[in-house]
């Protein structure tokens, strides 16, 4: 056994994995969190369904929005002070969101975890690079991923046992106060790179210096952005996004929920046992897309066509028999959808790196980020204003006319989401050239 194999490094790393893991396991799970209480919502506030809408669209305006200034402020104070500050405001909006007495109140507490969740994933890929090698990256960003698989569980089975015994405002308020200790653990534990324990870098280990990639010409941030969106290949691939995570968090984070409930009579526990399918479907799916992209199919687009194709089938039978499924075939149509329009966007983002110099990549990723959740912060509102246009029952239940409708837009827009992908650029062959 060598002497490195026993450094301190090796563990402490799998403890700062742990700690931000499970952050990022609160960013899918506030994420997609609203589906399961959303009908709650609506009495409790007293408020319509395009008011809803505008709640859960909040999260994805205020993501968006700091997608960029991520890097720009992990690299200047710090992906470890980045992740603590931010993780603050996400707390104190959960427990706001918890206890907040009107609609308005949970606007600002939903703005509150918007931000602070936005200020995870970024800074925590820059702190893996400085903890494992290059070999073991990829293997570390799909463990992460998996944590926020598990994240959409928790925000649909998870919460909706919480909200049953506990009822939804103390539920937000415990998740807030497990994320006021996280802070805490953070800022303890965390360490941007090994150096700042005292250790050598991890490329330093073993008396050599480990192969590093050659270095590249940084390209200045603006000029950076201008060259992606001046990229014609671009847009096909930024509107897919659009439309794919549109039809996803519209349907999966928000009004999934309320349709199962209403249209097909399930009770909150079961939908959200229908829901979860959505987390394993991330879970299996996203490495299984990968596999089946890197060494089967050898094509970034052909995957993504074929799992765009089978999202226009599966909103396709969902319109025409939008209440007479069984639940089964439920349970099998939220797996497939999951895979189909949430696991296939790591294919997505491989296309956006590959489209350009690696000089690029933080670039051409962050850009094209924008744009699922800009469809999310644009489809939650949209799809609530369209129930709402629909007459309610006595009881608050939104009409199956108006969840038809909902379904009509869902489908075009899953058409849209399968030319854009047609109209795509291969990039494996470009992958394998740069490598």
């Amino acid at each position: 056994m060598s002497a490195t194999s026993v450094h301190p490094l090796f563990r402490y790393r799998w403890l700062i994995f742990s700690i931000l893991a499970t952050a990022y396991f609160f960013v899918y799970f506030h994420r997609l969190s609203l589906s399961v209480v959303a009908d709650s919502l609506v009495k409790d506030f007293h408020t319509s369904a395009g008011t809803m809408g505008l709640l859960g669209s909040i999260y994805f305006y205020c993501y968006a929005a700091m997608q960029l200034p991520a890097g720009l402020l992990s690299d200047s104070v710090g992906p470890r002070r980045t992740v603590t500050v931010f993780l603050l405001f996400a707390a104190a909006g959960s427990i706001l969101f918890g206890l907040a007495p009107n609609i308005g109140t949970a606007i600002v507490g939903r703005i509150l975890v918007g931000f602070g969740v936005s200020m995870v994933f970024i800074p925590t890929m820059k702190i893996l690079s400085q903890w494992y090698y290059p070999h073991e990256f990829a293997s570390m960003a799909g463990i992460l991923n998996a944590m926020g698989g598990a994240g959409v569980m928790a925000a649909t089975w998870l919460l909706a046992l919480m909200t049953e015994n506990f009822g939804w405002r103390l539920s937000f308020e415990l998740i807030g106060g497990f994320t006021f200790g996280l802070v805490g653990l953070v800022w303890l534990v965390v360490r941007d790179r090994p150096q700042a324990k005292g250790w050598p870098a991890i490329t330093d280990l073993d008396g050599h210096v480990a192969a590093r990639t050659p270095s590249v010409q940084a390209i200045p941030l603006f000029t950076g952005v201008r060259m992606v969106l001046g990229n014609r290949y671009f847009w096909p691939l930024a509107l897919w996004f659009f439309f794919d995570c549109g039809i996803f968090f519209g349907l999966g984070g928000l009004w999934g929920g309320p349709f199962l409930m209403h249209v097909y009579g399930l009770t909150r526990e079961t939908a959200g046992m229908v829901l979860s399918m959505i987390a394993w479907g991330m879970v299996i799916g996203s490495p299984f897309l990968g596999i089946l992209s890197d060494r089967i199919l050898k094509s970034r687009k052909k995957p993504l066509v074929g799992c765009t194709l089978v999202l226009v089938i599966e909103m396709g039978v969902l319109y025409a028999f939008p209440s007479s499924l069984p639940v089964y075939a439920l349970y099998i149509f939220f797996f497939l959808f999951a895979i189909c329009s949430s696991a296939i966007v790591a294919i997505g983002f491989t296309t956006a790196k590959e489209l350009f110099p690696v000089a690029m990549a933080g670039t051409s990723v962050g850009t094209v980020n924008l744009f699922p959740f800009l469809g999310g912060a644009v489809y939650m509102p949209l799809l609530g204003n369209i129930l709402d246009s629909y007459p309610r029952g006595t009881n608050g239940v939104y009409a199956l006319a108006g969840y038809q409708a909902m379904l009509l837009v869902l489908l075009i827009s899953s058409v849209a989401a399968l030319i854009c992908g047609m109209m795509m650029k291969e990039t494996f062959e470009t992958a394998l050239t740069d490598s």
